[in-house]
């Protein structure tokens, strides 16, 4: 009890917290004074040895942790609870989020999911000039990023090229601003060439926005629709995520005495035990919380039978590297086909498991895979499928290697290819990479130009001038600082190698 105390205590005195991170730190520590969800004993061991990981997300899950409300039935019918009457004008639209946005959880106490927002907000801008709408706009992101100071709020636009998704595009790269993150969701039949490279001359200002591969993520859900959340994960709107639980493959493969036993024996002996978590967490939420008794599921923004569960894998490449090893292969993943081919099987093998399993108070039943981007301590352990820090190859060889994962990880797979400031000479380049990478299924596209001071840590944005001053013991406003900086001392983030991208990478282009 007395080091509960002193925790506490240096949380509440910590000179480089605000009031509110206090807050939520402190919050943090009272929930995990309760006894955790009902495990049995083989379970508890693999999560105290992590080699399955509840992401910390806490001893009582009382919320789930993703949420991505359906937006438009406040918008078009108000909301009883919160006493609001529906929109009549682009700033009631504009107040009637923001005032919805602090009523939705998350796992981070922020809202995740803001909202496809030139959807929600272009039935009110018939009388708005494109000026007004610039102003607007840009006061809008302005609240976002100071009141929700946190990376892992997402916004999404697209697919159609309009007004509203430019504005967005116009004050994002103006304003450089570390949240709301933004993805922009491209379809070659409904975006055109011209969002495309406002978007991609976007990146070479913040690297942002991700851009999404829309006709692949729409096949994988249903008629009402996808969002995509947080870092770069895709999930059922009016739904979410009850929890994101992960398997540390690079810990699976080192418990193998080789492939074979990996397959026959340890992967699938981790792949039961990480299901065993998920559902005990996914029966405390559904059974025990009362989340669903909310006045957002009675107003319709949310359904409880749409939530479902991110069952996440992470260090896929010291899985291989440590199995070459084991077999006497020399090849490393993401440069050797040998062991690319090897990875490629270990996610069919992963997808068919999660296809194949069925979970309680799940949407459809079943868990979504999802490549998952690691945690700040994540030590020697390369987030999702990803290539190691600091051991990329040139952007063709990159996207080759990595592209077959991407069929199988429906809840979110992302790579972030590091280019050098020459793509400053050339922005069409990015555009014209997208396109190649989309041609060879990649779902998400993201890169970082390598002299900004924006830019992605696993997903989340992060600004390199923060992180200084943070270090420096001056704290920080926006809560995902710490994260960054961790990241950046613990994981290797800063040591992506930045390549120079020429039009290396076309649509049905092979080299």
């Amino acid at each position: 009890m007395q080091d509960t105390i002193q925790k506490l205590r240096s949380i509440a005195n910590d000179a480089t917290l605000s009031p509110a991170q206090k807050r939520h730190y402190l919050s943090l520590e009272a929930e995990n004074m309760l006894p955790y969800p009902t495990l049995d004993a083989e379970t508890q061991e693999a999560l105290d040895q992590r080699v399955i990981c509840d992401m910390y997300e806490g001893h009582a899950p009382y919320k789930p942790r993703y949420v991505l409300p359906d937006y438009s039935i406040v918008l078009a019918q108000g909301s009883e609870y919160l006493e609001l009457p529906a929109p009549e004008t682009l700033d009631e639209a504009i107040n009637t989020l923001m005032i919805a946005y602090h009523h939705v959880p998350s796992v981070t106490g922020i809202p995740v999911y803001i909202g496809r927002l030139d959807h929600l907000l272009l039935p009110f801008c018939d009388d708005i000039s494109d000026e007004d709408l610039y102003e607007k706009i840009k006061l809008f992101w302005r609240y976002l990023d100071r009141t929700l100071p946190d990376a892992f709020m997402h916004a999404n636009i697209g697919p159609t090229d309009n007004r509203v998704a430019r504005a967005i595009l116009r004050v994002d790269a103006e304003l450089k601003q570390i949240a709301p993150n933004l993805t922009f969701l491209y379809d070659p039949q409904a975006s055109g060439d011209e969002i495309l490279a406002i978007a991609s001359n976007n990146i070479v200002e913040c690297c942002k926005p991700h851009i999404a591969n829309h006709p692949v993520h729409a096949a994988a859900f249903d008629e009402r629709g996808y969002g995509i959340v947080s870092c770069y994960n895709v999930l059922p709107i009016a739904g979410g995520a009850s929890t994101l639980t992960r398997i540390n493959l690079k810990e699976v493969a080192l418990r193998s005495s080789g492939e074979d036993d990996f397959f026959a024996h340890q992967l699938p002996r981790y792949l039961d035990l990480n299901f065993r978590l998920t559902q005990s967490r996914i029966d405390y939420l559904f059974n025990e919380s009362n989340f669903f008794q909310s006045f957002l599921v009675e107003e319709r923004w949310i359904e409880a039978d749409r939530f479902t569960a991110m069952f996440g894998v992470f260090a896929m490449a010291e899985a291989v590297n440590a199995l070459q090893e084991k077999e006497a292969r020399a090849g490393r993943y993401g440069f050797d086909e040998e062991a690319n081919a090897l990875g490629h099987r270990i996610s069919a093998v992963l997808a068919k498991a999660v296809d194949g399993r069925p979970l309680n108070n799940a949407w459809r039943g079943r868990a979504l895979l999802h490549s998952q981007a690691g945690l700040s301590d994540d030590v020697k352990a390369t987030p999702g499928v990803r290539i190691p820090y600091g051991t990329e190859p040139d952007p063709v060889t990159h996207v080759e290697a990595l592209s077959p994962h991407h069929q199988y990880y429906s809840s979110g797979i992302s790579e972030i290819l590091t280019v050098d400031e020459s793509v400053r000479n050339n922005p069409e380049a990015i555009q014209q990479l997208c396109k190649g990478a989309f041609a060879r299924g990649f779902r998400e596209f993201t890169v970082n130009v390598a002299s900004n001071d924006l830019v992605r840590v696993t997903g989340y944005m992060v600004r390199l001038s923060d992180i200084r001053k943070f270090k420096e013991q001056q704290g920080s406003r926006t809560n995902t600082t710490v994260l960054g900086a961790e990241a950046a001392d613990v994981t290797g983030i800063l040591d992506r190698k930045p390549r120079v991208v020429g039009n290396e990478l076309y649509p049905g282009h092979s080299q």
